[in-house]
C-alpha cells in the first residue's frame, strides 16, 4: 500500500478502502496475529468468491428465464437463447447495481469509521439479493431494503462474521413486510395478456400460491429445469443443484444442513399428504418456490447457521419442517422458506448451546461412573 495511505500518512483515513481494492485480486501480505483461525491458504475473499461462482448458474439461467417468460407473453415461441438472456440481463442489471453500490458503500464507510479492514462480506449478500426479489421491484425500495439489511443485519452487530441473521433474507423480509403490494409469498416476474393490451410485468404468486401445478401448466420437469415464473434465482432446481455440488466439493457448505432440510420438508409434507391437507405431493414441495435456493445458499450460511455437527441436523430439519408447515397451514402466505430461515437463524445459538450442554452432561456422567 502507498505510504500516504498508511498510518501517519495524509490519506490514512482511506486506508480501509484502498486495502480492500488492493487485496480483491491479490492475497494480502498480512498474517493472523491472535485468535483461532482456519489453517489454510484460502482467505475470506476467496471463499466468498467461490460462493458467488456456485450461485452463478442459477443467476445466469434466471436471467434467461426472465427473457423467456417475456417471449411467451408476446407470443414469441422461438428458442432465442441469446435474445432472451440479453433481455433478462438488462432487467436484472439495475438490481445488481443498486445492491452493490448501496451495500458496499455502507460497508466501506462502516469499516472506515471503525478503522478496520474491509472484508467484503457483502459480496455474497449483494449477489443473492437481486435473485430473491421481484425483478420489477422499484429501485428505491431495493436501496432502502439493502441499507436496512446491511446496517441493522450486519454492522450493528460488528460486521461480517458477527451477524445473527442472513442479510439477504433480511432484505427480502423488509420488503415483504414494508411493501406487501410489491411482494407476494413467493415473488416473481409474470407476463400475461388478461386483455388485448399486453401487461409488461406483474408481481404476483408463483404456481405455489395457486391450486396445484395444473393451473400453471407446470410439471416436474418444468420446475426442475426452471422454465416457470419465479424470482430470478429460484426457478431452476438443476442450476441450484450444480451450485450445491460446487459448495460441497469445496467444503464451504454443510451437506448435513442440506440433507436435514430435505428430510424435514419431506416429513411434514408426507404428513400433509396422508392427512389430505395438501394437494401437492411432498416431493414436489422441494421444487416449488424458494426451497431449493434457500436450503442450498441461505440455510448453509456458516455465520448464521448452527456450528455443532448434531446442531446442523436439528437446524436443517427445523428449516425444512417449518417451511412446509407455513405453506400448508397459512393460506395468506404461500411461501415459508424466508420465515423458516430467519427463525432458525435466531435459534441457531440456542440449538448449539443445547447440543453442547447435552454432550457435557453425558461426558460428566461417564466420568462419574468410571
Amino acid at each position: 500500500m502507498n505510504k500516504i495511505f498508511e498510518k501517519g500518512g495524509k490519506f490514512y483515513w482511506l486506508h480501509s478502502t484502498v486495502d480492500a481494492f488492493e487485496t480483491f485480486l491479490h492475497v494480502p501480505g498480512t498474517v493472523t496475529r491472535k485468535g483461532s483461525h482456519v489453517r489454510d491458504a484460502i482467505d475470506l475473499k476467496r471463499l466468498l468468491i467461490l460462493v458467488v461462482i456456485a450461485a452463478a448458474p442459477a443467476a445466469l439461467f434466471g436471467m434467461w428465464n426472465v427473457g423467456y417468460q417475456h417471449g411467451l407473453a408476446v407470443g414469441d415461441l422461438r428458442l432465442n437463447i441469446l435474445g432472451n438472456f440479453w433481455y433478462g440481463f438488462l432487467r436484472v442489471l439495475p438490481l445488481y447495481l443498486v445492491s452493490y453500490i448501496v451495500g458496499l458503500g455502507i460497508e466501506f464507510a462502516s469499516c472506515q469509521i471503525r478503522g478496520e479492514e474491509v472484508s467484503e462480506g457483502y459480496l455474497v449478500s449483494g449477489f443473492f439479493i437481486p435473485l430473491i426479489v421481484p425483478v420489477d421491484i422499484p429501485l428505491w425500495m431495493l436501496a432502502v431494503a439493502v441499507a436496512f439489511a446491511v446496517i441493522f443485519g450486519k454492522e450493528v452487530f460488528g460486521g461480517t462474521g458477527m451477524n445473527i441473521v442472513n442479510p439477504a433474507i433480511l432484505a427480502r423480509a423488509f420488503l415483504f413486510f414494508s411493501y406487501p403490494n410489491y411482494m407476494s409469498g413467493s415473488s416473481c416476474w409474470i407476463h400475461y395478456k388478461p386483455t388485448e393490451q399486453l401487461v409488461d410485468g406483474f408481481t404476483g404468486a408463483t404456481p405455489l400460491a395457486l391450486d396445484g401445478p395444473a393451473q400453471y401448466g407446470t410439471g416436474f420437469w418444468d420446475l426442475f429445469i426452471g422454465t416457470v415464473p419465479g424470482s430470478v434465482g429460484e426457478t431452476s432446481v438443476i442450476a441450484i443443484l450444480l451450485g450445491a455440488a460446487i459448495l460441497l466439493w469445496t467444503g464451504i457448505a454443510s451437506w448435513k444442513i442440506m440433507c436435514a432440510g430435505v428430510l424435514g420438508a419431506l416429513f411434514v409434507g408426507g404428513i400433509g399428504d396422508l392427512a389430505g391437507i395438501s394437494t401437492i405431493p411432498c416431493y414436489m414441495q422441494l421444487l416449488y418456490g424458494g426451497f431449493a435456493f434457500g436450503i442450498v445458499f441461505m440455510a448453509t450460511d456458516p455465520v448464521t447457521s448452527a456450528q455443532t455437527e448434531a446442531g446442523k441436523w436439528i437446524y436443517g430439519f427445523l428449516i425444512g419442517a417449518l417451511c412446509i408447515t407455513v405453506r400448508l397451514f397459512n393460506p395468506g402466505y404461500a411461501e415459508g422458506m424466508m420465515l423458516a430461515i430467519l427463525l432458525c437463524n435466531v435459534f441457531a445459538p440456542l440449538i448449539d448451546h443445547c447440543v453442547v450442554s447435552v454432550h457435557l452432561s453425558r461426558k460428566a456422567k461417564k466420568l462419574k461412573t468410571a
